[in-house]
């Protein structure tokens, strides 16, 4: 059988590079691409793959180089400035689409696009990564278990550092709050709206509401109505989120973003290869219905950036 053609966009990234070495470690020949000439063309030199060059906003070159292509890998964030175009390419060419997003608005434009995918006869599936599939796997899991779950909370604890990609949504999305899910319908919440203890394994860890991506995609693995989700973090990150909910007019300011995104592209590199290789990440949920019953399963994953890799 003839192998599908893949395109891995973003692939110089850091979440990127790792993808595309899993890709080769497969035996699979992606298409390298991303707007960077010199980035791309490296890696793909390295590897000795086919690789392009263009911007998204490129509408013309992107329609043109998806053409030939099957299947999208989309590595490339903040996706909400970078799914829409990708997403509306792939759509007029009758290509898959993924993508390791964890952003709430995106996973719901994608669920909106449901009936022009199926028309088009393709896939839109995003949160490939870390986020969400162990998360989503486990709430898929819970819900079997109990059938009747009104309430869901998941938490987990990740493993070293954020990668620049992942810190710079973070940032993007900053003064934008929490975000759950209350009687079926998406609620804006501050940030770290709540705190509470969970036990990953070794002792309780603060842990605090953040706007995840199962607070879309695990109402429609599962119907359950109501979700947190929960992020185990030290209090001095707890104590500035709860900061930036009283301060987020001067998170918007676009000096101040600029100065703090310099910053993250300058000092942010992601966990290091002994992380990556030996490094584990936690995940917790609970689930509980009207009766006052409930259930909780824990689940251990290879480190998250790995873990993003392998399922991408």
């Amino acid at each position: 059988m003839q192998q599908q053609s893949i395109l891995i966009y973003g692939a110089y990234g850091f979440t990127g590079k790792l993808i595309t070495e899993e890709a080769v470690k497969q035996g699979l020949q992606p298409i390298l691409a991303g707007r960077d000439e010199s980035q791309v063309k490296q890696l793909a030199e390295k590897y000795k793959l086919p690789w392009e060059a263009f911007s998204l906003e490129d509408t013309e070159q992107l329609m043109k180089v998806l053409r030939g292509v099957d299947v999208v890998l989309h590595a490339a964030g903040p996706y909400s400035r970078t799914a829409k175009p990708m997403v509306q390419a792939c759509l007029k060419q009758h290509c898959h689409y993924l993508d390791i997003t964890g952003e709430v608005e995106v996973f719901e434009m994608m669920a909106a696009l449901n009936a022009e995918a199926e028309k088009a006869g393709i896939c839109l599936m995003p949160g490939c990564g870390f986020d969400v599939v162990p998360t989503d796997c486990l709430a898929a899991f819970l819900h079997e278990q109990m059938p009747d779950a009104s309430h869901l909370e998941l938490a987990f604890m990740g493993a070293g550092s954020p990668s620049r990609g992942t810190a710079l949504t973070m940032l993007e999305n900053i003064d934008k709050g929490g975000m759950i899910r209350e009687n079926g319908a998406l609620k804006a919440v501050p940030g770290a709206w709540k705190v509470q203890d969970w036990d990953f394994g070794k002792g309780p860890k603060s842990s605090m509401t953040i706007p995840w991506g199962d607070v879309s995609t695990a109402y429609y693995t599962t119907g359950i109505p109501n979700i947190r989700v929960f992020m185990a973090a030290p209090k001095n990150l707890i104590r500035f989120t709860r900061w930036s909910n009283r301060l987020g007019f001067l998170l918007r300011n676009k000096m101040v973003k600029r100065s703090m995104e310099n910053y993250v592209r300058k000092k942010i590199k992601g966990p290091g290869k002994n992380t990556q290789e030996k490094g584990q990440s936690f995940v917790i949920g609970k689930v509980s219905n009207a009766a006052g019953k409930s259930l909780k399963a824990r689940l251990v994953t290879p480190e998250a950036y790995r873990l993003t890799a392998i399922t991408a």
